[in-house]
Order: C-alpha cells, then sequence, then structure tokens
C-alpha cells in the first residue's frame, strides 16, 4: 500500500521538495491513516487540522479532542475551527472546512492541505454524477491534485485503509452521521454501490475509479490546450469542432464563474446557438455567469459585473486606472507632442476627470467635420455592448476632452503649436 501511495504522490508531484504539508483530520480512519502515512512516507508532515462541525453534540468534542492528542502524540501543531451549519448541511459543511483550510495556506502555515480522499470516495462521486447527468469534466471525479490540495490516498481502497490501521494498532473514530440515510452520499455508499456490485459489476468501485482517472487526464490534456478566454469570436467559436468549442466554453465558464456548478449540457448547446446565428445581439443567464452577445463578440461575465465605475479627479502627472480595471490612463507635460499619444492645450490640466461612457455622450474629434455622439462611433467600429460601460472619458467642465481610441476633441486639440502639451494615453491590456 505504501509503495502505491508513494507512486500516487510521484506521479502527480503531489509534494515538492521541503515542501510543508498539513493533514485534514476528522478523526475517521481515512484521515487517520492519511496523517500516519504522510509520517511514515517522509512527508514534511507541519500539522493536523481539524474543523468541528458541532453536529453530533459531545462526540463531535470527542473527535476533536481524539484529534488533538494524535497531534500532540505526533508532536506537530494542531489547528482547529468550529461552526454552526445551517442550509444544506453537507454543503455548508464543506464549505466552512475548506473555507478554515484555505486560511491555513493563505497564513503560510504549509503549502499543501492533504485531504483523506480515497478511492472508495472516488467512485461514490463518479456514481453520483452520472447519476445527475454530469459531462466529461464531472466524471473526472475527485481530482487528485487541485491547487494546494492533494489527495494521498486516492487509489487506496477503504478496506486497505484499515488493514493498515489494524495492522499497526492505530485506533479511529466512528461517525454515525456516515450512515445516515438523509445523506445522498450515504444511501450510494451503503445502498446503490453495494447492489451494483452484488448484481451488476463485482469490481463496480475499481471501473468507475478508473473512468475518473481516464477522465481527470484527458481534462488535465485538454486545460493545456484550451485557454480560459472570457470573451469569444462568435464566428470563431462557431467554426471549431464541436467538442472543441464545447470543451472552450466550460473552461471558459469555469474561468469566469469560479467552478462549473449548475452548468448543464443544455446551457453549453444555448451559448453555441448564439454564436452560431448570422449576426445580432443576445444575452443568456446560466448559474452564476450571463453569456452575452454583441456582433461577433460572445463575452462570459458574473452578473453584477456591469456596474458603472465612479469617476475620478485627475491630477498631471499622474497615472489612473482605466474605468473597468482595463489599463491605465496616463497623463503628463511635456514641451514636446507625440504621434502615440493625444496632444491637448496645457491649461486643462487643472480641471478634468476620467469617467467611463455614458449614454447621450458627443463630442468632434480632431479631423472631423461634426459633433457626433460616441454610440455611433461605436457601432461604427463594432465595439461590444460590455466594452462600452467602461470606455474611458475624460471631461473637462461638461466637456469631453479624450474619448480612447476615438481620440481628442478637436476644441482642445494642441494642433500644431509648439511648446508645452497635455499627452494623455491609455497602456495595459489590449482594448
Amino acid at each position: 500500500m505504501l509503495d502505491l501511495i508513494r507512486g500516487t504522490v510521484a506521479r502527480y508531484a503531489m509534494l515538492p521538495a521541503n515542501c510543508r504539508v498539513i493533514a485534514a483530520v476528522s478523526g475517521g480512519a481515512d484521515s487517520v491513516c492519511l496523517a500516519h502515512v504522510l509520517r511514515e512516507i517522509g512527508a514534511n508532515l507541519s500539522g493536523l487540522a481539524h474543523f468541528n462541525h458541532k453536529l453530533r453534540g459531545a462526540a463531535s468534542d470527542e473527535d476533536e479532542r481524539f484529534v488533538a492528542a494524535l497531534a500532540s502524540r505526533m508532536d506537530v501543531p494542531f489547528f482547529r475551527a468550529s461552526g454552526e451549519l445551517r442550509g444544506n448541511i453537507e454543503q455548508a459543511a464543506r464549505r466552512a472546512r475548506m473555507e478554515f483550510l484555505g486560511g491555513l495556506i493563505r497564513d503560510g502555515a504549509a503549502e499543501r492541505i492533504a485531504l483523506g480522499h480515497t478511492r472508495d470516495d472516488q467512485a461514490e462521486t463518479v456514481l453520483f454524477r452520472i447519476l445527475r447527468g454530469s459531462g466529461l469534466t464531472g466524471l473526472a471525479g475527485i481530482h487528485p491534485v487541485n491547487g494546494p490540495w492533494i489527495r494521498p490516498l486516492i487509489q487506496i481502497t477503504r478496506e486497505q485503509v484499515e488493514e493498515y490501521l489494524r495492522s499497526r494498532g492505530i485506533e479511529w473514530r466512528e461517525d454515525a452521521t456516515n450512515r445516515e440515510p438523509r445523506f445522498a452520499r450515504n444511501r450510494i455508499r451503503h445502498e446503490l454501490l453495494p447492489r451494483l456490485e452484488r448484481d451488476w459489476n463485482p469490481r463496480i468501485g475499481e471501473a468507475l475509479a478508473h473512468l475518473a482517472d481516464l477522465a481527470f487526464e484527458e481534462e488535465r490534456w485538454w486545460s493545456q490546450q484550451v485557454l480560459p478566454e472570457g470573451e469569444f469570436r462568435a464566428s470563431e467559436l462557431a467554426a471549431l469542432p464541436r467538442a472543441l468549442a464545447r470543451r472552450a466554453l466550460r473552461r471558459a465558464i469555469a474561468a469566469a464563474k469560479g467552478d462549473l456548478r449548475g452548468i448543464e449540457f443544455d446551457h453549453i448547446e444555448q451559448i453555441l446557438d448564439l454564436a452560431m446565428r448570422p449576426g445580432g445581439s443576445g444575452r443568456i443567464r446560466l448559474p452564476g455567469v450571463a453569456a452575452t452577445r454583441s456582433f461577433d463578440s460572445i463575452r462570459l461575465e458574473r452578473p453584477g459585473g456591469e456596474r458603472t465605475p465612479e469617476p475620478v479627479a485627475v491630477r498631471v502627472p499622474g497615472t489612473y486606472a482605466a474605468p473597468g480595471g482595463t489599463g491605465e490612463i496616463c497623463f503628463e507635460i511635456a514641451e514636446t507632442q507625440s504621434p502615440s499619444c493625444a496632444n491637448l492645450k496645457v491649461e486643462l490640466a487643472a480641471r478634468m476627470e476620467l469617467r467611463a461612457w455614458r449614454p447621450g455622450d458627443h463630442y468632434r474629434p480632431v479631423g472631423r467635420s461634426r459633433d457626433q455622439k460616441i454610440k455611433e462611433m461605436f457601432q461604427i467600429a463594432r465595439v461590444p455592448s460590455w466594452r462600452r460601460r467602461t470606455w474611458p472619458i475624460v471631461e473637462s467642465e461638461g466637456k469631453i476632452v479624450w474619448a480612447r481610441e476615438f481620440g481628442a476633441a478637436e476644441e482642445f486639440s494642441a494642433g500644431h503649436r509648439a511648446g508645452p502639451v497635455l499627452r494623455i494615453w491609455e497602456v495595459g491590456p489590449e482594448i
């Protein structure tokens, strides 16, 4: 068993040299085994962490004391936290636990958090996701490595775990809630999987774990091929093979939303249908993310991302974040003009503000014969709708001085005059 664990750790590069790792220990067999195994394979074990969910009264407190005593015997620090849970108990418990453990990473207590998930947990997760209609990404199940989270026991069965503990005389705690049928995972563990094992495939757990491994490796390869862009050319997305387009969209949704929870097959198909329209606009709301089409572009973003930034008073010289954080707007007084900047009259420097575009904005850019609404300029330049709301505008006493790539206002242009000029330019991400 130890050789298999060492192989898993090496295969996924779970523990780089001198990497400090904290084991998350509930007191159950899997996590207690994890703590001992990490010590036995020579990992730099930097503590045990326990979250007391307060679900079983005195029994929960006894679990905490058990883990604290184990940390003391191992002579490593003990980290603990507790909290009352509301709503969906399973989800709330996981969120509270992961927030606590993630805080240990943020505080510098370790570089890795080891979790005690086994091959049995993997099989249960994959089966649960199949029953819920998971896509290929979901079939990857519990990832062996996910950022700082590592799972050294992911190829070890629960039976092997208990055999390891008994052979060394190591005690563990039993959690009675692991048998309560009100939890879906318990019904899968104690009812569905045993029935499938008995009636269909005596090696169903192994088969599901292998499926997860195949899906994980495929996902890992695809993640290196498909960039997590939040914005696409609709025509380019529509031209991709369907399989690659779906992959690109799922990756982009995960990047924009933070995860793929609630995202179903039909959601991906709706976005692809939006991309395949000959033109126009449209918006699709998905769980936790929205897809918007404008001209030939599609953007994915979390709801609420459309807030208009507040205006900022400008001091020259100075550099200011562009509205929406898309780059920086720079201001300086220079003795000569520059073809790469907007060159304006120096007297403007004392009374300017930087803001985002507003409906109704209009001005006469340098070289134009008439005053024009910026909205019309957006239409001509085919600027997507989401870029408009953070389009940087420099204003002076109610008049527009400069508007990004539409340039300086004719009224305030320095023209061909010699002497000091006010330069304005933008740097940062492509716009």
